[in-house]
């Protein structure tokens, strides 16, 4: 005789099948849901099923979105002309929790990592080229003039960064990189060799004007 109606085991197998969780915390999940009221239940059923079917991927800069193209894209007061680069959505988010960038962005969903089976066709490259080469597929069809590589400093995402800078090298576009180097407050002793690395090679003159916009500071690939 199974521990649990069908019903309950089919609820926790399907919660175990989250990243992170596993069989405990699986049952605790199915029995919150069990003890939660039927309207509640229902809240978060429809939130799936919301999710499922309104969410996708905006059609410019593949950004999550309920609607084509989605709200960054459609502001007519972000500067279509600069374009950000990220490796994922919630890249993009972060980024923009700061207030501190105005322009639009470009999700590569994913970064180049050969061991694991992921090339430059697995990603968004050809559609970051393709608002690069014609207007009309860009946000309001403004006319690209500069890309910020905006992915994450470690290997996979300078592999990605350096394959991107190849590949815009040829096409009419300023292309830079957000500043890397140690972070306000923190203590050299502390810090890693890589950030370290980028704070030497990033360094600035004492007279230079520094950390007021962290896109607007960005180094020159």
């Amino acid at each position: 005789m199974p521990a649990y109606p069908e019903s309950v085991d089919r609820l926790i197998a399907a919660f175990a099948t989250l990243p992170g969780i596993g069989r405990r915390s699986a049952e605790r999940l199915a029995f919150h849901i069990l003890k939660s009221s039927t309207d509640e239940a229902m809240r978060l059923a429809k939130a799936v099923e919301d999710v499922k079917r309104k969410v996708r991927h905006c059609g410019i800069c593949f950004n999550l979105a309920d609607r084509d193209p989605c709200a960054i894209c459609a502001d007519e007061r972000r500067d279509a002309s600069t374009v950000l680069v990220v490796e994922q959505p919630k890249d993009l988010i972060t980024l923009e929790q700061t207030g501190m960038y105005r322009g639009v962005y470009h999700v590569l969903l994913g970064r180049l990592d050969p061991l694991d089976g992921v090339g430059p066709d697995n990603l968004t490259f050809a559609q970051l080229l393709k608002r690069i080469d014609d207007p009309s597929s860009n946000c309001r069809s403004v006319r690209v003039a500069e890309v910020i590589l905006g992915l994450n400093p470690d290997m996979e995402g300078d592999t990605t960064a350096l394959h991107l800078a190849e590949l815009l090298s040829t096409r009419p576009v300023r292309v830079t990189r957000l500043a890397r180097g140690l972070p306000s407050g923190s203590q050299i002793e502390y810090a890693s060799k890589a950030v370290l690395a980028d704070a030497i090679q990033g360094r600035q003159g004492m007279g230079d004007r520094g950390g007021d916009d962290v896109v607007g500071e960005a180094n020159t690939e």
